[in-house]
């Protein structure tokens, strides 16, 4: 159609073209000073966030300056690759060990592009200095008191304060952390490897990150998913994830994977949801795969869904927070045959009942040219423990027990071999 101008005058809206993105940095004096107190510091810690996606080299480049360990929020990490031996992984409830030793241990907090809000997992304040790194100055100094607040684009700021660092020579806390992570990583194997009734959620995970594709893309979901995808995938250069960390949001895993394979048609993806959120909505957005899914140069799109009938998150959360025993009626979920419901609608369906299935129904998944529903049915009662048990914790969930938790000798077995392993 024919575009008409506007009228010339007051209140008409213009519209032009020419626009650049700003180059945003922070001032040089403040630059300095962020330099003089990392230069200081004897243990340095790195957290980076979503604003640091695009600032992956200049994150390595600066922790190798630094000898820093590198902990990543949730929504940052594909920041670097998790198969680094300095990258403690993710840090918070569904986070690591080693992230949540190296922020007690620290002298000096660099954090990059994230507003991660759990404050508790930071170091404690007055132990360490802080300098924190964001384009938008709302988000400074609101999750922990920054002694320099540098506003600017992160990768920008990063390139502009690394000439003005000093490398370290002492590197005791970074072979502390490589120590640490390596170690942590044969647990999570030990973890994943446990018996469960019928089948550990923990080994779903481990098994599926050496087989991820080059260049893959992982949308994950909110619930117990979130913690096995959080602790137990490993990312490697190149790969992309994301998932709705800013509000929890149930039911993101597959919306977001149909919008990945729309932005990136040759790229292969994976989504990783739980039964709950399946059934809000993952089930209808089948349909939308059906549809579309022969227009995408890559035909690979993977749904994989824990079945275990229950909303798990708040199972736990209820045990592990309130002290409340499981409420049946407000958590148990329907069964449904996920990988069938595939096949009526014209994917692939794949299901899976024995542990040892799981490595071959990834690598069938995978190769697969068309997309897939993979259905694992796993136990609900397998514990996601945190980094850290507090007494609180430990009260609450032996409240739950001795309250008549219906699922307690279950969950009582699996704790102590998660305790174990």
């Amino acid at each position: 159609m024919d575009a008409e101008e506007p009228p010339r005058e007051h209140g008409t809206v213009h519209s032009g073209l020419g626009y650049a993105r700003p180059r945003v940095v922070p001032h040089p004096d403040a630059l300095h000073h962020a330099a003089d107190l990392l230069n200081a510091g004897n243990k340095v810690a790195m957290l980076v966030g979503q604003g640091a996606l695009h600032a992956g080299k200049e994150v390595l480049q600066a922790a190798d300056l630094l000898g820093a360990g590198i902990a990543k929020a949730l929504l940052g990490k594909a920041v670097v690759p998790d198969d680094l031996p300095f990258v403690t992984g993710s840090i918070g409830l569904l986070g690591t060990k080693p992230s949540y030793r190296m922020m007690s241990e620290c002298d000096t907090l660099l954090m990059v592009g994230s507003s991660f809000p759990y404050s508790e997992f930071l170091p404690e304040e007055g132990r360490a200095h802080g300098i924190q790194i964001d384009i938008d100055a709302r988000m400074v100094s609101i999750r922990y008191p920054m002694d320099v607040s540098l506003v600017g684009d992160s990768a920008e700021t990063l390139r502009l304060l690394m000439p003005l660092l000093e490398r370290k020579t002492d590197r005791i806390l970074r072979e502390r952390i490589e120590q640490s992570i390596s170690q942590w990583w044969e647990t999570m194997e030990k973890r994943a490897m446990i018996d469960a009734d019928p089948i550990n959620p923990q080994r779903v995970f481990w098994e599926l990150s050496p087989r991820l594709p080059e260049r893959c893309i992982i949308a994950g979901d909110s619930g117990s998913s979130t913690g096995w995808y959080a602790r137990d995938v490993k990312l490697r250069s190149g790969m992309l994830a994301s998932l709705s960390g800013g509000l929890a949001t149930m039911g993101s895993a597959v919306p977001y994977a149909v919008a990945a394979k729309f932005a990136y048609p040759d790229r292969p993806v994976i989504a990783l949801v739980g039964d709950g959120a399946m059934q809000m909505n993952g089930m209808n957005e089948l349909i939308t795969i059906a549809k579309y899914w022969e227009r995408w140069q890559d035909p690979r799109l993977v749904v994989m869904v824990l079945n275990n009938r229950d909303l798990n998150q708040v199972t736990w959360e209820q045990r592990a927070m309130a002290g409340d025993p499981k409420f049946a009626a407000s958590q148990d979920v329907p069964d449904f045959p996920y990988a069938r419901y595939a096949e009526l609608v014209g994917l692939t369906g794949i299901a899976v009942e024995n542990s040892e299935e799981i490595a071959s129904a990834w690598e069938r998944a995978l190769d697969a040219q068309r997309p897939v529903v993979l259905e694992v049915r796993t136990d609900p009662n397998v514990p996601p423990l945190p980094p850290h048990v507090t007494i609180e914790q430990v009260k609450a969930y032996t409240s739950a027990i001795l309250k008549g938790d219906p699922d307690a000798w279950q969950i009582i077995k699996q704790t102590m071999k998660e305790v174990m392993a």
